[in-house]
């Protein structure tokens, strides 16, 4: 595995902001936002000048005027700066139409900002001139600029040249923006950019380099010098601790599973959440073989915990008055002489068993040792993340988490990741189901209705969360099947392959709780 430290890109993107004029404020390129006045074909559409700057930058909308710039989300143009400017070139970058919502305008920020950044890839520094007049607007577009500045050639050597650098640094320019509030804005939008390329980089790391027992290790390291600790059940510990799922999933491979448990705990923390990952490193299905074509991308279904780990330094970072554990649960699914049997009963900690009918329905297996564990310790909440289901993908395509779980958490969980940018769409538990999941030999079975499949694989999680005590601990599940890797061409801060999905949303699940304690 490459230098844990290379892999955190601790300096990543270099932010700062400013109140000077943009005349003060040099930079190799010179960002600015277009926007359309309305959806249909052919609208006009307008630069954005920040106040003052008008005469100063009338040849930039007349460029913009020559080039047609259309203001559309992801349309970017970059044109020679005009002479007399301080600046290489100037980029327009599209917002798309006005939106009335908060949440709405920020997220056009946030990705009109992350388009410009991955098309200055190569060059060393920008202003980023948006229109971000609130903090929020501010931090929505320095968290565009980091989230967008990821480039990913840990594993390249003779073709390593070949992949730009990302923009080294960014000047936010908010004059109306008060300055301790855009240093906390930055300050947030940097750590949560560490986080979320950190988890797209395990994501896209190749399996041979990223076995159980070699992310187990990575999150060893990465918590070094944090308030994190962390602590590494092996297989023996897992066998005598009665991790049934984790153990029979994993029984396939030379590489044994591994579950690993995170804990920020400050002092002053009210509130205490439960964060459960799942971390199948590779998934070939097990016995229940997946076609070659589907196995391709089966690196990232790790993605789960990547996202846990990635929050929970996040929010060591932040300092966030919460405590947070996370659980990642680790197991390589492969077939072999010693892989589990379609057939077999396993024993999942806390004693239930499970018949398994498909050795590909397996994060669930993992998730649901996970879960107990996690419960055990008596959380205010607990939320699982997963790359758990095709049928996510069916429902609701590749951009948009499915949300189950109990009523208030699902909402608290959408809600957050509204706030955060990311989609997620509540869905239902629907009881008629989960008949399907009866077993004839044992507690359950791991597969039920081949319709819905999406919602049967969380009710089958639901059998082992809230704990066993009088008072049901909340829990929510969020299955990020397709949002956590992006099979098509880049688009606003969202790169190929590994996406980092959930951890700004889980991110912002912790400073809401925050927010409510007390």
């Amino acid at each position: 595995m490459p230098d844990v430290q290379d892999l955190l890109e601790p300096r990543g993107i270099e932010l700062t902001a400013t109140h000077k004029s943009l005349a003060r404020t040099p930079a190799q390129a010179l960002v600015l936002a277009v926007q359309r006045d309305g959806d249909a074909p052919g609208a006009a559409a307008r630069v954005l000048l920040p106040a003052g700057e008008q005469r100063r930058l009338a040849g930039v909308v007349e460029a913009a005027e020559a080039v047609a710039a259309g203001g559309g989300a992801d349309e970017v143009a970059v044109l020679p700066a005009p002479p007399g400017l301080p600046w290489s070139v100037v980029v327009l970058t599209g917002l798309g139409t006005p939106a009335g919502d908060p949440d709405a305008r920020a997220e056009a920020l946030r990705r009109a900002a992350g388009a410009a950044v991955r098309r200055l890839a190569g060059r060393d520094s920008a202003v980023l001139a948006l229109p971000a007049g609130t903090p929020e607007e501010a931090a929505a577009v320095a968290e565009g600029a980091a989230l967008g500045a990821f480039a990913f050639a840990h594993q390249r050597a003779a073709t390593a040249g070949a992949v730009k650098a990302p923009l080294a640094s960014a000047v936010v320019h908010a004059p109306e923006v008060p300055k301790a509030a855009l240093g906390r804005a930055l300050e947030r939008a940097a750590a949560l950019g560490r986080g979320v390329r950190a988890a797209r980089t395990l994501v896209d790391l190749s399996p041979n380099v990223t076995s159980p027992e070699a992310v187990a290790e990575y999150a060893r390291r990465a918590a070094r010098g944090t308030k994190v600790t962390v602590r590494v059940l092996g297989e023996q510990e897992l066998a005598e601790g009665g991790y049934g799922g984790l153990v029979g999933v994993g029984q396939g491979s030379v590489n044994g599973p591994r579950l690993v448990r995170l804990e920020y705990a400050p002092a002053r923390a009210s509130r205490h959440v439960a964060y459960v990952g799942k971390g199948i490193t590779f998934d070939s299905g097990g016995l229940s073989l997946k076609p070659a074509a589907s196995m391709m991308t089966m690196k990232s279904d790790m993605a789960g915990a990547a996202a846990v780990l990635a929050t929970v330094l996040t929010a060591a970072e932040l300092r966030l008055p919460v405590r947070v554990t996370g659980w990642l649960c680790l197991a390589e699914n492969l077939p072999s002489a010693t892989a589990t049997r379609p057939g077999d009963v396993i024993t999942i900690r806390g004693g239930r068993t499970v018949e398994v009918l498909n050795t590909d329905a397996e994060g669930r297996l993992v998730l649901a040792d996970g879960l107990v564990a996690a419960c055990e310790e008596g959380p205010d909440a607990v939320v699982d993340i997963a790359t758990l289901t095709g049928a996510q993908m069916v429902a609701l395509g590749t951009r948009t988490a499915g949300v189950m779980g109990d009523d208030d958490l699902r909402s608290a969980v959408v809600d957050a990741a509204r706030a955060a940018g990311e989609d997620a769409w509540p869905m239902p538990l629907p009881e008629h189901l989960r008949a399907s999941l009866d077993s004839k030999v044992a507690d359950l079975k791991n597969i039920g209705d081949k319709h819905g499949g999406m919602l049967v694989a969380g009710l089958f999680l639901r059998e082992f969360a809230g704990g066993t005590g009088d008072t049901r601990i909340p829990w929510a599940h969020i299955d990020i099947a397709g949002p956590s890797f992006n099979e098509s061409s880049p688009w606003g801060y969202t790169p190929a392959e590994g996406t980092g999905a959930g951890v700004r949303t889980l991110v912002r699940l912790l400073e809401d709780t925050a927010a409510r304690r007390g």
